[in-house]
C-alpha cells in the first residue's frame, strides 16, 4: 500500500476552520479523517490473514485517531485528546447509578475515588502529560452548578442571595484557574550564555507539543554544551554550585529553589510541584492564584454542599444530614442532589488536605519539592506524622514567609512567554 504525498503547509498559506497539520506534517482537512489509513488498514489485514501484529501497531492507531480527533477553530482545526473525553461520559452516568438506590450510592462512591486515584499513580509512574484530571475538575465544577440550577433551586429553597453568592464563587474559581494556567516561571537563559535563537514551527520529539499550546518552539544555541566556568576568586566553589544547578535537559544553570518537570519538560522557578488538576506546573509566578483557586473552590463547594442538604433534609442538620437523612431515596430528584452533595464532600476533603499542606509549607518556606527531597536526603526535620517538614533552610519566621509568598509573583517574568530550551 502506497501513502499518497501530503502537501507541505506553505508559511504564507493560511488554514481554514477545518484544516490542520497532522502529525507527519502534512496538510490535512477534517473531512478526510477516514481516508488514508494505512496503520488501521494494516492492522485489519493483519487480523484477517491471522498474522501477528506488529508491537507498535495499536499505538500507531491510537496515535492516528487521536490526531484526527479535531473540532473547527478559527485559526485551524484543533486537535481533542482523547483524555478530555471519559469524564464527560463516565461522570454523570456513575452519579445517576448512584441515585437509584443507597446501596449503589455506597459502592459508586467508593469506587469513583479509587479509579481516580489508580489512574492518578499509573500516568504518574509514567511521567505523562494528560487532561483527564483537569477535565474531570472543571466538568464536576459545571455539572455541579448545573445540577444545583436545575435540581435545587426550582424547590424554592434558595434565595436570590444564596443563588449569587454561589454564581460568584463559581467564576472567581474559574478566573483564578485561568490565571493560575498562565504559567509558573520558566528559567530563562542568562544573556551571555546565548548565542543565537532558532524558531521551529514544531516541537522538538522530547518536548510535549499540547504544552506549547500549537505554537513556535524556540531553541537559544548557547555558547557552551556543558556548566559554565565561572573565574573568580571562589571559582571552584562558583563551579560546584553551577555544575550541581546545571540542568542537562534544558541546559540552563537554574536559580535556587528551581527545578526541572520531567512532566512539562522544562525547568520552573521555585517548583513546588505538578499539580495534574490543572495539568500544569505550580512555581514562583501562579502559586499564589493556585492558593487562591483552592480558597475560592473550597468555599463554595462548603456553601453549595450546605444549602443542597438543607433542601433535600430540612429537618437535620448539615453536621448531620451527610450521615442521616431518612427518606431521601423516595425520590429521584431528592437522592441525586444528596448524592452530588456526597461526591462534592468527597473531592472537598481531598482539596481541603491539599489546601492545609499549602498552608503550612508556606509558612514555613518549604516548597512540596523541598519537603520530598529534604525527606528523601533526610535533611529536614518531619513533625505531626509527616505533616510538617521544617527544612530550615528558607524560613524567616512565619510573618516574612508570607510576606515573601504574596510578593514574590511580582518578581517573576511576564509568564505570557513560551519556555526556551537552550542547547
Amino acid at each position: 500500500m502506497t501513502k499518497r504525498s501530503r502537501r507541505t503547509l506553505d508559511q504564507d498559506d493560511a488554514l481554514c476552520c477545518c484544516e490542520y497539520i497532522d502529525r507527519h506534517g502534512g496538510r490535512s482537512h477534517m473531512a478526510a479523517c477516514c481516508c488514508d489509513c494505512e496503520d488501521l488498514d494494516d492492522a485489519c489485514d493483519r487480523w484477517m490473514k491471522k498474522a501477528p501484529q506488529n508491537p507498535d501497531s495499536l499505538s500507531r492507531v491510537v496515535a492516528t485517531i487521536s490526531d484526527r480527533l479535531r473540532v473547527p477553530w478559527i485559526s485551524g482545526a484543533q486537535q481533542v485528546d482523547l483524555s478530555l473525553i471519559p469524564p464527560l461520559i463516565l461522570l454523570p452516568v456513575f452519579l445517576h447509578i448512584a441515585a437509584l438506590h443507597y446501596l449503589l450510592g455506597i459502592l459508586v462512591l467508593t469506587a469513583l475515588p479509587i479509579m481516580v486515584l489508580w489512574y492518578y499513580y499509573f500516568t504518574h509512574r509514567k511521567k505523562g502529560r494528560t487532561l483527564f484530571f483537569l477535565s474531570l475538575a472543571l466538568f464536576s465544577l459545571f455539572y455541579m452548578f448545573y445540577l444545583f440550577i436545575t435540581e435545587v433551586v426550582p424547590r424554592g429553597d434558595v434565595n436570590h442571595f444564596q443563588l449569587g453568592a454561589v454564581m460568584a464563587g463559581v467564576v472567581l474559581t474559574v478566573i483564578s484557574l485561568i490565571i493560575t494556567k498562565r504559567g509558573p516561571g520558566y528559567v530563562r537563559p542568562r544573556p551571555s550564555d546565548t548565542h543565537s535563537t532558532v524558531t521551529y514551527h514544531k516541537p522538538p520529539p522530547d518536548v510535549d507539543a499540547a504544552y506549547l499550546n500549537g505554537e513556535r518552539h524556540q531553541v537559544v544555541i548557547a555558547n557552551h554544551a556543558g556548566p559554565p566556568e565561572q573565574i573568580s576568586e571562589s571559582g571552584t566553589a562558583q563551579e560546584s554550585v553551577q555544575r550541581m544547578n546545571w540542568c542537562t535537559v534544558c541546559k540552563v544553570v537554574r536559580p535556587p529553589r528551581a527545578g526541572h518537570c520531567r512532566i512539562c519538560g522544562v525547568c520552573i522557578l521555585r517548583l513546588d510541584h505538578h499539580c495534574v488538576w490543572i495539568n500544569s506546573c505550580v512555581g514562583q509566578a501562579n502559586h499564589l492564584s493556585f492558593l487562591l483557586t483552592l480558597v475560592f473552590f473550597l468555599l463554595t463547594s462548603l456553601y453549595g454542599i450546605s444549602l443542597v442538604l438543607r433542601s433535600v433534609c430540612p429537618h437535620q442538620s448539615v453536621m448531620t444530614a451527610l450521615l442521616y437523612c431518612p427518606d431521601v431515596y423516595k425520590q429521584y430528584s431528592s437522592a441525586l442532589c444528596f448524592t452530588c452533595a456526597w461526591y462534592s464532600s468527597i473531592v472537598t476533603g481531598g482539596l481541603l488536605h491539599l489546601l492545609i499542606l499549602q498552608l503550612i509549607n508556606i509558612s514555613f518556606n518549604v516548597t512540596e519539592r523541598e519537603a520530598r527531597l529534604a525527606l528523601r536526603e533526610k535533611t529536614g526535620r518531619s513533625r505531626l506524622w509527616g505533616l510538617i517538614i521544617d527544612t530550615g533552610v528558607y524560613s524567616r519566621g512565619f510573618r516574612s514567609n508570607w510576606t515573601e509568598f504574596l510578593t514574590m509573583s511580582k518578581a517573576s517574568e511576564s509568564s505570557n512567554h513560551k519556555p526556551s530550551d537552550l542547547v
